[in-house]
């Protein structure tokens, strides 16, 4: 049972996926370059960067498992939400790493690394990205299209025809436009995506009411649900690592540095890090409520509309099933345009970010023995974007999510991310750094998060990686990062034809 009625919400949300098909198309007549398609020419301002990264970092993936760590972890669950929210303030106010990376010229990071430690950690650096990239990716459209079927009413056989409309619409534009079109849409998402999530939060506040959301966290999760440090399911391990990986993330997530590049220059960049802190947080928070209020509210008998297969963790789907029953007609259409909003942001953003390293780094090699004219650079491009497009389609129907949602985008995350970031900080500021140091980290930060994913899928080990749990699984990878490049970087002799740039 859902309050979605297609002759008024279906209008809006027809109203609003017009609007954007239309929006995103009208630029492609600008786009006669890959440095347009993948970087908008490097003259995006501090407003438009601010809208386009806070409407790219929330997706109903976002939504969904920010929601499920409010309704399983109460107010404890935004932590993430916070501890980034510090790391973009703190780097953009100081341009540690972004303002050298951004000075550099780079379309990517993998083409920073090979100033300073050569094409083959390029390479290496661009296959590691990519594949922790896509595999984070990887359940985006599965789980877009169950919040939709559970969210209007759709029967959960029409889940695949959802997922490859959904596909199907972000791919024509972002295929055509590149970045171009990512900026101009994120800009219409982002407002439609606030109106939607600001209206729903003030309904569940005025009808549910603040004592309410707080009642239940008490009665659910104890003082676990305000102080992650002593919840039974967070704890200290769980700080530290969210610390590694949300740091990591502001200065190395592709998607991220993506608009820091696309600035027109370091200051803007910087500017565009410290004014989208905010909405990093709140995209935590504001989630986290939603989840919070379907704690407070379902009772038993909720579960009836999943499958046997959302079963398996109901907590990811309380939020929608909630919504589904509690906003009225009118705004359902707005919070369904403002879901879709927030899905196409990210999943375009995200296809044009993985395109862009496979083309600029993994490809490069390639590239440089063949000529290759910007009309066949954009072609190039635009089959790779499709072909991200068709993996993520097959990837979302096959794979089977064990463990929460958040902990499983931190983990796949966490395959580039410990090394990259170790990476950028001693490119910058490290002159012993070299390129066997490199090596290590980058071999060294993937095995423990690839190590830990394989081994749940294996039931002589699932029990063990349980039982280790992800937060030291990750800690373990930004540690051996770390470590790997120091030590590498010491055992090599030093040579004065080693590449090398400015630390700026």
């Amino acid at each position: 049972m859902t309050n979605f009625n297609w002759n008024i919400d279906g209008s809006i949300v027809g109203l609003y996926l017009l609007a954007t098909m239309l929006a995103g198309l009208w630029v492609r007549k600008y786009v006669s370059k890959v440095d347009h398609f993948l970087v908008a020419g490097r003259e995006m301002n501090v407003y438009l960067g601010i809208a386009s990264l806070a409407a790219t970092e929330f997706g109903i993936i976002t939504c969904l498992y920010t929601a499920q760590a409010g309704y399983k972890y109460g107010f404890s669950g935004a932590t993430p939400g916070l501890i980034q929210a510090l790391a973009m303030l703190m780097i953009g106010a100081t341009g540690f790493c972004i303002k050298p990376l951004r000075d550099s010229g780079v379309v990517t990071i993998p083409e920073l690394f090979e100033k300073r430690f050569g094409s083959r950690i390029r390479w290496l650096a661009g296959v590691v990205i990519v594949l922790g990239g896509l595999l984070n990716m990887g359940m985006f459209l599965r789980v877009g299209g169950e919040f939709l079927v559970l969210v209007v009413g759709f029967d959960v056989g029409y889940l695949r025809v959802t997922m490859t409309v959904l596909l199907a619409a972000i791919a024509a534009y972002t295929i055509l436009g590149g970045m171009l079109s990512v900026l101009v849409t994120d800009f219409l998402q982002f407002v439609v995506m606030s109106a939607g999530l600001l209206a729903v939060t003030f309904l569940i506040l005025g009808s549910i009411g603040w004592d309410r959301l707080v009642t239940a966290v008490e009665t659910h999760h104890g003082v676990g649900g305000f102080n992650p440090f002593l919840h039974k399911d967070l704890g200290p391990s769980f700080v530290i690592y969210q610390i590694c990986i949300q740091t990591a993330a502001t200065l190395t997530w592709q998607a991220v540095t993506a608009r820091l590049l696309a600035a027109k220059d370091s200051r803007t960049g910087r500017k565009v890090f410290t004014g989208a802190a905010f909405f990093f947080f709140a995209r935590f928070l504001v989630p986290g409520l939603w989840g919070i209020a379907a704690l407070a509210v379902l009772a038993g008998g909720w579960m009836e509309p999943l499958t046997a297969d959302m079963q398996r963790d109901p907590s990811l789907y309380a939020m929608p099933v909630f919504l589904s029953r509690f906003v009225p007609v009118g705004l359902m259409g707005l919070l369904v345009a403002a879901m879709l909003a927030a899905d196409m942001s990210t999943d375009s953003s995200y296809m044009l970010t993985w395109a862009s390293v496979i083309y600029n780094d993994i490809l490069a090699p390639f590239r440089r023995t063949r000529a290759m004219t910007e009309r066949r650079g954009l072609l190039w491009n635009r089959f790779i974007v499709a072909g991200i497009g068709i993996y993520l389609l097959v990837f979302g129907l096959w794979y089977k999510l064990e463990g929460d949602l958040w902990t499983y985008c931190t983990i796949t995350g966490s395959v580039y991310l410990s090394s990259m970031s170790v990476l950028l900080i001693a490119c910058c500021y490290w002159k012993r750094a070299n390129s066997w140091g490199a090596v290590g980290a980058i071999v060294c930060g993937a095995v423990f998060p690839l190590g830990f994913l394989i081994m749940q899928k294996i039931p002589a080990t699932a029990e063990l990686t349980q039982r280790i749990g992800p937060n030291y699984s990750g800690i373990a990878a930004y540690a051996a990062a770390a470590l790997a490049m120091f030590v590498g970087s010491c055992l090599k002799p030093a040579s004065p034809q080693d590449p090398g740039i400015s630390p700026g």
